[in-house]
């Protein structure tokens, strides 16, 4: 017996896919791509989260929360200001939903 396998189509935004609201699905990407770049530009820098919070003129604890993807105790702001501070420029670009 061949037991089926329903697949199901997402669609670009994992949190909307979860059923949050479009708003706040569309601030908990925004949040988790930065979070992924900014540990991404770390690594690229190789520097430690020690290295990388001195720079950011945060605490390492504040680093790793933001390195282990505990978004919500940062605003979007702050983590513009952390990748900033890395050397890095956030940009935004805004579509018309389908």
């Amino acid at each position: 017996m061949t037991k089926k396998t329903n697949i199901v189509v997402g669609s670009d935004n994992v949190f909307r896919d979860l059923g949050f609201p479009d708003g706040e699905a569309q601030n908990l990407l925004l949040r988790a791509d930065l979070v992924m770049h900014i540990r991404k530009v770390i690594e690229k820098l190789g520097i430690t989260q020690a290295e990388a919070a001195k720079r950011a003129s945060i605490t390492q604890p504040r680093m790793n929360d933001l390195v282990k993807g505990r978004t919500e105790k940062f605003t979007l702001d702050a983590m513009v200001n952390v990748a900033a501070q890395l050397g890095y420029i956030v940009k935004l670009s805004l579509k018309k939903a389908a």
